[in-house]
C-alpha cells in the first residue's frame, strides 16, 4: 500500500469510527500462520468510546481497545501484510475493500443519508458515566478554582467546567503513547488564562500517569500569571511554571514535545502552529478562538447574498481558517484530525485541532494555495511557512 493511498484509507475509516459504527471484519488472510479473522465494535468504556477489535488467531481470540486513531492505524496495517478484505458498515454508510495479491488496494464507499431514528446502542462496561477525575475524590486544584468542594462535589454551576477538563484529559489520554516514559517530555500552554486545563494536564500526566514532564505556561496578563505561580507553589509542582510572554516572541526553549493552545484570538493560533512545527512537537492541540483575518478579506460573488449576513460570514470564514489550518500542519508531516470539544460558554468556539507528527509531508500546497485566491484571501499560517522555510 502505498503512503497516499495509506492516508486516503485512513481519512476514509475515521469517518465511521464513532457511535453510528455497527461492526468492521477484516478478513481473507495472506497466509496460513497469524490472524485469520479480525472483528471490531465499538464499546464505552467506562463512559469512553473505545473500538474493540478481536484477533482470531487459530482457535484463540485475542481483544484490544483502540482510540479513533489507533484504529484507523490499525486496519490499514492490517490490510498492508496480513488480510486482503474489510467490509465496514455502519449507521452512515458502508466501506468494502479488497487487497490483491501484488499489494493493490481497492476500496468502495456508499454514503447513506441520515435518518431520524434511535441513538445506537453501545455496550458498555460501565454505564454510569466515568471520568478521568472523578466527582467524590478532592483534587487541590479543582477546590481552589471553584470547580469542586472540599469534600469533592461538583459545583453545581461549575458542572461545565468540570465536564470541559475531563474532555480535555480524554483528549491526552489518547496521545500517551506519542510522550516520553524515560525522559523529560516539554510541554507548552500558549494562551493559558487562568490555567485550569494546564493544572489538569499536570495532575494527570505527572500525580496520576508518572510520566516525566516540564509544563510551561504562557499569557499576556500579568495577573493572572502571578495568581497561577502562587498556585502551583502551594501544591508543590516543581515542573509546572508560568510566564508572561507573547505566543510569537517566545523563545524561552530549544525543543517542545507537545503544544497546546486554547482559545488564543485570531493569528495568536496561527503563530502557535507554526512555532509548534518548528520545534518539532510530537503533538499539537489547538481550540481556536475568534478569528477575524479571513473575515476581513473573504469575498465570492456567488455567494455574496449570504456572506451579507454577518453572523454566517463569521462563522463560515472560521471554518475555513481552521480547515485550511489542517491541510497546512498536513502539509508540514502531521496527521491532522477537527474534533469537536466540550466548551463551557455553549459558544461556537468547540472546535479542537488535533495534529501528531507521522509519516511524510503532504503535497497539498498547490491546492492550499488556489482555495485562498478562490476565496481572495491572503492567511498568515501559510505565509509563515513560506517565508521561512520551515
Amino acid at each position: 500500500m502505498e503512503q497516499k493511498e495509506r492516508e486516503h484509507f485512513i481519512q476514509t475509516v475515521q469517518k465511521y469510527l464513532d457511535e453510528a459504527l455497527l461492526r468492521i471484519v477484516v478478513s481473507n488472510p495472506s497466509g496460513k500462520e497469524g490472524v485469520s479473522k479480525v472483528k471490531i465494535r465499538p464499546l464505552l468504556l467506562k463512559g469512553t468510546l473505545v473500538f474493540q477489535a478481536e484477533e482470531l488467531v487459530g482457535n484463540q481470540a485475542f481483544h484490544k481497545n483502540l482510540s479513533v486513531m489507533e484504529c484507523a492505524a490499525y486496519l490499514a496495517d492490517l490490510l498492508e501484510d496480513k488480510l486482503r478484505q474489510m467490509e465496514l458498515d455502519s449507521g452512515k454508510g458502508q466501506v468494502r475493500v479488497l487487497v490483491s495479491k501484488k499489494g493493490t488496494l481497492s476500496m468502495k464507499e456508499k454514503r447513506q443519508q441520515p435518518k431520524m431514528e434511535a441513538a445506537p446502542f453501545i455496550p458498555e462496561h460501565n454505564r454510569q458515566k466515568s471520568y478521568i477525575l472523578q466527582e467524590g475524590i478532592p483534587v487541590p486544584f479543582l477546590v481552589d478554582l471553584g470547580v469542586m468542594t472540599e469534600e469533592g462535589k461538583i459545583v453545581r454551576t461549575r458542572y461545565d467546567k468540570f465536564r470541559q477538563i475531563n474532555r480535555f484529559l480524554e483528549f491526552i489520554e489518547d496521545i500517551l503513547p506519542r510522550l516520553h516514559s524515560d525522559r523529560e517530555n516539554v510541554i507548552i500552554d500558549f494562551g493559558c488564562g487562568k490555567s485550569y486545563l494546564t493544572f489538569a494536564m499536570y495532575y494527570y500526566l505527572h500525580e496520576l500517569k508518572g510520566y516525566p514532564i516540564r509544563i510551561i505556561g504562557l499569557d499576556l496578563k500579568q495577573t493572572v500569571i502571578d495568581k497561577c505561580n502562587q498556585l502551583k507553589e502551594a501544591y508543590g509542582y516543581d515542573k509546572l511554571n508560568f510566564y508572561h510572554g507573547d505566543i510569537a516572541s517566545y523563545e524561552g526553549v530549544e525543543h517542545v514535545d507537545m503544544v497546546v493552545t486554547l482559545h488564543a484570538c485570531d493569528t495568536a493560533t496561527d503563530y502557535a502552529l507554526y512555532k509548534a512545527v518548528r520545534w518539532g512537537a510530537s503533538v499539537i492541540l489547538s481550540v481556536p478562538c475568534c478569528q477575524h483575518e479571513m473575515n476581513r478579506q473573504l469575498k465570492n460573488d456567488l455567494m455574496a447574498p449570504i456572506y451579507q449576513y454577518g453572523l454566517i460570514k463569521e462563522r463560515t470564514a472560521a471554518l475555513y481558517t481552521d480547515a485550511l489550518r489542517a491541510e497546512v500542519l498536513e502539509n508540514q508531516g502531521y496527521r491532522t484530525q477537527i474534533l469537536e470539544f466540550i466548551d463551557m460558554e455553549h459558544t461556537p468556539k468547540n472546535i479542537l485541532i488535533r495534529a501528531v507528527k507521522q509519516g511524510g509531508k503532504k503535497d497539498n500546497q498547490k491546492e492550499i494555495k488556489e482555495i485562498m485566491e478562490s476565496l481572495h484571501c491572503d492567511l498568515t499560517l501559510p505565509k509563515l511557512f513560506e517565508e521561512k522555510e520551515v
